[in-house]
């Protein structure tokens, strides 16, 4: 069993390590004969990059450090919700709090108002919403509510954007389907899928055609406003405005799937840096300050079709769990009581980093071209510009691999594939973002020898 506290962060260089990795090789020994591939998601494998996946065992502010000692500057973030850092001193006393009271009760609580309500000011569209646990069960359920709200059966989804793995959008999905190189899912049915249309992100005349073809057959639009699961792809100018337009005009609902970009690229999401309003919203961990929670919300009309008030059934024991609760309290309290300040920081900051990296990529010889809303970025080894799924799948992954081996060596920790998007936190620093530069000169220095 793996024991240790965080500690505060040591200043240290981004030197090559030569880590040590003997008891993380162990325990992934161990891991595999008790988990598919030893792990419990399949881009933690670390199969598309290569070498023994580090298996962390405590976590501080922008930090990480793994079972051998290892420490690394962390530009995961459990995938975007630890926008604090890690163990914000306020969100683990909120956890400690909650858990002195009971960690589950299978019933109401007055967390889950006070937490429906910081989540409303933030996002005025969303009038009534429903807790969940994961971002997979708010995405299937507003689904399943648009479908029932319509009367419709038809969904629209993009190329490469990632709504969770229920079956009827694990359709051309993007993330850790792209990095394994698999269409999409065996044991999903043709049958399961073929009310779902799959359409290039960013082509508004693609969409244009799927509603002529299907007229008055199509329930619900979902998007990823950012896209963050074919790395970080932001939408054209006028293009989110325009699916709102055509989904309007149709009788349709615009669902925004804001489980990554909410909280994270403005206070208010997507929706508020685009000044776009949806008829649902999906979020997902970051409500929860980490901890395993999602949302679903919109118009109260729409709201109203959820049992007990209406015909369409969803339930779960450990929606609104206290413990997911007090921690997004905490956090979001926090985003908004340093609202200006927080954003602003993690704007400068994740620019300085973007540029700074790519600009060594250019000194020495590689191609890399960069995409980034606030603090959600991504660097494609390629030279051409990142539009779609297709553009991101002409990336050379093979370049990638060798970049995160160098830069993890180096001690910085990136997401590990090419089509996922990277985050910076609250707690990232000056000199974290300096020495992730400086690491990355040396991980391009080795891609040229």
């Amino acid at each position: 069993m793996l024991t240790g506290k965080a500690t505060q962060p040591e200043p240290y260089t981004a030197v090559c390590m030569m880590r040590s990795t003997q008891i993380s090789k162990d325990l992934n020994e161990r891991l595999e004969r008790l988990f598919p591939g030893g792990v419990n998601s399949p881009v933690r494998a670390f199969r598309s990059v290569g070498g023994e996946p580090p298996v962390i065992q405590h976590a501080k502010g922008s930090r990480m450090w793994d079972a051998d000692g290892n420490e690394y500057i962390d530009y995961v973030c459990s995938w975007g919700p630890m926008i604090l850092g890690h163990a914000d001193p306020e969100v683990v006393a909120a956890v400690k709090g909650a858990a002195e009271n009971g960690t589950s009760f299978g019933a109401s609580t007055g967390a889950e108002s006070e937490l429906g309500e910081l989540v409303r000011e933030a996002f005025p569209s969303i009038e009534m919403m429903r807790f969940v646990s994961s971002g997979t069960e708010a995405t299937m359920s507003a689904i399943r509510l648009a479908r029932a709200f319509t009367g419709r059966k038809y969904i629209v989804k993009f190329e490469g954007c990632y709504h969770g793995h229920a079956d009827s959008l694990l359709v051309k999905a993007g993330s850790g389907v792209a990095t394994l190189g698999i269409p999409g899912s065996a044991g999903v049915l043709e049958e399961q899928v073929q009310f779902t249309l799959a359409l290039p992100f960013n082509s508004i005349e693609a969409v244009e055609k799927a509603f002529a073809r299907h007229r008055d057959q199509i329930a619900a639009i979902i998007v990823e406003p950012v896209v963050g699961n074919m790395g970080c792809v932001p939408p054209r100018l006028g293009y989110l405005q325009r699916l709102r337009e055509i989904a309007q005009d149709a009788g349709a609902l615009l669902i925004l799937d804001e489980v990554m970009t909410g909280f994270r690229v403005a206070y208010g999401g997507a929706q508020e840096l685009y000044g776009i309003v949806p008829d649902l919203t999906t979020l997902g961990k970051i409500i929860g300050g980490g901890l395993p929670v999602g949302a679903y919300g919109g118009r109260a009309e729409i709201m109203r079709m959820i049992a007990p008030l209406g015909p369409v059934y969803q339930a779960g024991t450990l929606s609104g769990n206290p413990l997911a609760m007090a921690a997004g309290i905490a956090t979001l309290c926090r985003l908004k009581r340093e609202r200006k300040q927080i954003y602003a920081s993690l704007e400068k900051k994740s620019e300085t980093l973007v540029r700074g990296v790519a600009d060594e990529a250019k000194k020495h010889g590689s191609q890399v071209t960069t995409n980034r809303v606030g603090s959600m970025f991504t660097w494609f080894f390629q030279d051409s510009e990142v539009r779609n799924y297709d553009d991101a799948c002409r990336s050379d992954t093979k370049a990638f691999a060798q970049f995160h081996r160098g830069m993890l060596e180096h001690g910085i920790y990136l997401p590990p594939s090419q089509f996922e998007a990277a985050f910076l936190s609250a707690a990232h620093s000056d000199a974290d973002i300096e020495l992730t530069i400086e690491a990355a000169r040396g991980a391009f220095q080795s891609l040229r020898s």
